[in-house]
């Protein structure tokens, strides 16, 4: 999240657009909530519009993750009277968040994420547990609307499941294409994304209860009779209390782990 910097142009490979609009980036500072003492991490820091308030916000101490190698002289000379600004230069998908923690407090990360990269970064993020507290992201709004879909939703999928199995999804508000240079074609939103501190439900094994959402979601017009056929039998759903006539998108977070524990049960069974 940047303002424009002086001679350097948006670059398509990066995703970039620069925010640039005072009153979207206060309010989302505000919804960030940053204090001293935190460890905040903000990824693709461009010329640093959000940069300088979060250093205020969170008592001079920021940590930078920025791939776009042009920009990062720019943040130095910008940032060279703040000891607290740590600049990490690479790829966020690469980073090691586990690592970067440490035994310092857990990490609250905040980033503008372009399309291609949104995904695999989350899930990434989720990867490091306990060494993130929470997640401030601007992503498409079509995507905080997946993140964030209800049991039934139309934007329901994969990716409303994994995340709600691990955190608490909130969309914030909504960001339009005039906030940035240049003006992108979508709509942009704020998500927040807390992990919880311990699961509501829990699989016994995750591995096989994300094989079983992205075989659910294979063809999601169809039936779970039809896309979990290969795994179970419409009875097994039936004596789990789940209608196998229901569509992936209608199940909860819990129908999913219940299946998946089934099968891990029966897997187990001698």
């Amino acid at each position: 999240m940047a303002s424009r910097p002086q001679g350097h142009r948006a670059r398509k490979r990066f995703g970039q657009n620069f925010l640039r609009d005072p009153g979207i980036i206060s309010r989302l500072v505000r919804a960030i909530g940053a204090r001293p003492g935190e460890r905040l991490v903000e990824i693709g820091p461009g010329q640093g519009a959000l940069t300088e308030p979060l250093l205020e916000a969170a008592g001079g101490h920021l940590e930078v993750i920025e791939l776009d190698r042009d920009l990062i002289p720019g943040l130095r000379v910008q940032f060279f009277d703040q000891p607290g600004f740590v600049i990490h230069e690479g790829d966020a998908l690469k980073v090691d968040f586990r690592a970067l923690r440490g035994d310092g407090p857990p990490l609250r990360v905040v980033g503008s994420l372009p399309y291609n990269i949104s995904t695999p970064l989350i899930g990434h993020l989720l990867e490091a547990g306990d060494a993130v507290a929470d997640m401030h992201f601007m992503l498409q709004k079509e995507v905080v609307e997946r993140l964030a879909a209800p049991p039934g939703g139309a934007d329901r999928g994969r990716l409303s499941v994994l995340a709600q199995y691990h955190c608490r999804v909130e969309s914030l508000f909504t960001v339009p294409p005039e906030a940035f240079v240049p003006r992108p074609k979508v709509e942009s939103a704020i998500v927040r994304l807390t992990p919880h501190a311990s699961l509501p439900q829990t699989a016994r094994d995750e591995a096989l209860l994300f094989q079983v959402v992205r075989e659910a979601f294979a063809q999601r017009r169809k039936t779970l009779r039809n896309n979990l056929k290969g795994r179970l039998a419409a009875g097994d759903l039936e004596a789990l209390g789940i209608d196998p006539g229901r569509r992936p998108q209608t199940l909860t977070v819990e129908e999913f782990v219940r299946i998946a524990n089934h099968l891990s049960a029966e897997g187990e069974a001698p």
